[in-house]
């Protein structure tokens, strides 16, 4: 009888966690995959905007940024912060580079570890192949607008900074429509993308690293 009642209380439980996020538990990971990368081999680039939200613990108000986002294939990434000041991070391959108003840098992925994995999410991401990835473990669930896959680090390297990294992928055309890094530190980190262009065209000297 106590198993039956436990078992009804975690049942009701799941049921109110469901109705109060909108977001159910994915059975099934292999057709998410399947959809997720047939959609990613169709998008040739990616341009949008972004709004980017930062919590910082020993802080109460918001850091909030705002600025444009750039993908080509293979593996070319531009982000450009224009709101409240300039910053510019540019990945073309294992290059990476650093940019703000009043210094620049050049980064070789391969140098650092951090940014390499970090390089291979948005990488993954953007490739559809996100689900794969060996460096974490992944739970999704959905909702009728969304996929939410949450990425618990099990590389050493990523589980140094971060908890857990939060993916909202919309279902009409299967891009990341938000990212929510929950740092190790206790500070997180939201990025919204907003008015995505797919397969525009973008020059290769966007993602120049000089």
């Amino acid at each position: 009888m106590c198993k039956w009642i436990l078992f009804l209380l975690c049942s009701v439980a799941s049921l109110q966690i469901q109705a109060q996020t909108g977001f159910k538990p994915v059975t099934d990971l292999a057709p998410l995959k399947q959809q997720f990368a047939t959609a990613a081999q169709r998008t040739q680039s990616i341009q949008c905007d972004f709004v980017q939200e930062k919590n910082l613990s020993m802080l109460s108000d918001k850091i909030v940024s705002k600025g444009k986002f750039w993908f080509k294939k293979d593996n070319k990434v531009r982000m450009e912060y224009m709101q409240p000041s300039y910053y510019l991070l540019v990945i073309n391959g294992k290059d990476i580079r650093i940019k703000d108003a009043q210094k620049e840098n050049k980064v070789s992925g391969k140098s650092n570890k951090l940014f390499e994995q970090i390089n291979k999410i948005t990488v993954d991401c953007v490739r559809g192949t996100v689900l794969d990835n060996a460096d974490f473990t992944t739970k999704a669930t959905e909702n009728s607008q969304s996929y939410r896959l949450e990425l618990t680090p099990v590389n050493k390297v990523m589980k140094e900074y971060f908890k857990t990294i939060v993916l909202l992928v919309d279902k009409q055309d299967y891009s990341v429509s938000k990212i929510t890094m929950a740092e190790s530190s206790g500070d997180d980190t939201t990025i919204n993308f907003l008015h995505k262009q797919l397969n525009a065209a973008i020059a290769d000297a966007v993602f120049s690293v000089k």
